[in-house]
């Protein structure tokens, strides 16, 4: 749709270029949320696609995944060396977003926005990815996804600031995983997805988000039992669990413990 309170757009080439970013501002990448209902408390928009930033590059550290990389690049990203990258795909496909919005939409925007749907968000958080910032006085911090959102539509990102990208350890991309996701109807927004992960060290760790304001990851030192796994996820604080029309907290809490059993009996070899 027009966003017609929008009297001015910076095309940032440079790192300068993001100065722009105060008042009534906001970072344009694929724009697909952006574009799609009013925004009148905005009159600038910065577009970051111009910095040339590339989408997905494999460093030491791991693969490092660019703010501007397309929700269509970083499924193409294999799953041979990395079993851990099926995932991505996994999260694209629970977003229920056409082809045709997955080739525009950005890793950064699912994961600045703060959806509680936000599956791209879940599946680098169940990684333990890190979120790499510019600070608007020029310099970087990087923070663990898990601490990055603090509620739906709200992060640590101060004005001025923009997520750079997200680096994911080679060692979480080696990892045994397992997905699963429930919605109230067979193409409704996710009631809940559960994000299973075990590790070379034995370590196990259980990520609940759809369900919940902001992805929750539960570590455990092996794989849990269903009971220690069902107190576990029961035992969480009741303001935790999400609550809109696609679905009710106490139904919430109860499919993610089902499905957080699920995760685990997976990666423990069953297959439910």
């Amino acid at each position: 749709m027009d966003v017609d309170t929008i009297r001015e757009l910076v095309i940032a080439r440079d790192r300068a270029d993001l100065g722009a970013l105060h008042g009534n501002s906001a970072v344009l990448a694929g724009g697909t949320w952006l574009y799609s209902e009013p925004q009148e408390h905005l009159e600038r928009l910065v577009d970051i696609t111009a910095l040339g930033w590339p989408s997905l590059s494999v460093t030491p550290e791991g693969l490092e995944i660019a703010a501007t990389c397309t929700l269509a690049e970083l499924e193409e990203v294999g799953a041979g060396e990395w079993p851990a990258a099926a995932l991505f795909a996994q999260a694209g496909r629970a977003l229920v977003a056409s082809h045709k919005i997955r080739r525009v939409a950005t890793v950064g925007g699912n994961v600045c926005l703060a959806l509680p749907a936000g599956a791209v968000l879940a599946a680098l958080t169940a990684l333990d990815g890190t979120a790499v910032v510019w600070t608007a006085a020029g310099g970087e911090r990087r923070i663990p996804l898990s601490r990055f959102v603090l509620g739906p539509g709200r992060t640590v990102l101060g004005v001025g600031e923009v997520l750079r990208s997200v680096i994911v350890s080679d060692a979480a991309l080696r990892a045994r995983t397992a997905f699963r996701k429930i919605a109230l109807t067979p193409l409704g927004r996710s009631g809940a997805v559960v994000i299973g992960r075990a590790d070379a060290d034995g370590g196990c760790a259980v990520t609940l988000s759809a369900a919940t304001v902001r992805p929750i990851v539960l570590r455990f030192g092996t794989l849990p039992s269903h009971s220690d796994l069902s107190a576990t996820v029961m035992g969480l604080d009741p303001a935790v669990w999400y609550d809109d029309p696609h679905g009710a907290p106490v139904w919430r809490r109860h499919v993610s413990a089902l499905l957080a059993r699920d995760v685990v009996a997976e990666l423990g070899g069953v297959r439910s």
